[in-house]
């Protein structure tokens, strides 16, 4: 069975105001979401108030908004992240029925704490569920969530960031398939995250942090390791990449900057693994076909 997907996408266009819209006017999906009339109140006024294709901006005050996708680039949902010192708090709407049951939910709290962790440096994620919104509930419970207070109608759950990264080094957040990276790769990715934006590299740290780190002698001859060349196959496409750093990146030569989108998608994956990656306004499939070099399988263990 192919595992849920899900990405959470920053750019709020005008079409997904409207399809918020339509989610709200159903009670079924607005009846354990506490400002759903405030929300509503401020989607119909930038609707009829601005007149732009992308309303990001407006979205964002007061806190991060991203719209939930699946892997048919259909939107299912929403994601809010609100941070307030060094706690941040999610709201998690799944707007169409249809799509309930599907554990899509999981699948966005897992990106959301990928974003309040790595990206927006959280030291506390919180979730405030209706006690009667037992979708919500496992959904928060699966991820790892643990109640921390509860009131008549409300209860608390909360992951803190020390926790995540246990979870996520266990194995245990179900990100996606184990990745494998040496030692020597960890040490000098581990040293480029200094001299690079958080944002613009969260996805890399977050790889490096769950990856089984191995030592460079020991790594299977069918991962993808720092300065392979590996066979891909995006969509219905072949190509040939060299995953590289970054001064040494040439898109034209096929050299991919471990920084890049596919890059770090790729990073010690192994032969036969397939996974969907979001990249820029559609979700693409990748699927790793041959490593052609590998330098620890050449003996080449400092490249």
């Amino acid at each position: 069975m192919t595992k849920p997907f899900i990405s959470l996408c920053p750019e709020i266009t005008r079409a997904d105001a409207l399809t918020l819209m339509d989610w709200l006017e159903d009670e079924c999906v607005t009846r354990y979401l506490s400002d759903s009339r405030h929300v509503s109140r401020f989607i119909e006024d930038v609707i009829g108030r601005v007149q732009l294709p992308v309303l990001t901006h407006l979205f964002n005050q007061g806190g991060r908004f991203f719209m939930a996708y699946d892997r048919h680039d259909v939107p299912v949902g929403f994601v809010r992240l609100v941070k307030t010192g060094r706690d941040c708090e999610m709201v998690l709407v799944i707007g169409n029925r249809d799509n309930w049951g599907r554990k899509l939910g999981a699948s966005a709290i897992r990106e959301g704490m990928k974003l309040a962790f790595f990206e927006m440096r959280a030291d506390k994620l919180i979730a405030k569920i209706h006690m009667e919104n037992t979708r919500s509930l496992k959904a928060f419970e699966h991820c790892g969530f643990v109640l921390e207070s509860q009131t008549p109608t409300l209860k608390s759950f909360a992951m803190s960031a020390e926790r995540y990264l246990r979870l996520l080094r266990e194995g245990a957040s179900n990100h996606a398939a184990d990745i494998h990276i040496t030692e020597f790769d960890k040490e000098r990715l581990t040293s480029l995250l200094v001299f690079e934006h958080p944002s613009a590299v969260f996805e890399l740290e977050h790889e490096i942090e769950r990856a089984i780190v191995v030592e460079p002698r020991q790594v299977p001859q069918n991962v993808v390791t720092m300065n392979s060349r590996t066979l891909l196959q995006l969509d219905d496409e072949e190509m040939e990449v060299a995953l590289v750093y970054p001064e040494d990146a040439d898109d034209s030569a096929g050299k991919l900057s471990v920084c890049s989108d596919i890059g770090t998608a790729i990073l010690g994956y192994k032969v036969g693994d397939a996974f969907d990656l979001r990249m820029t306004n559609r979700t693409r499939h990748i699927q790793i076909r041959k490593v052609l070099y590998q330098p620890e399988a050449a003996g080449h263990f400092h490249l």
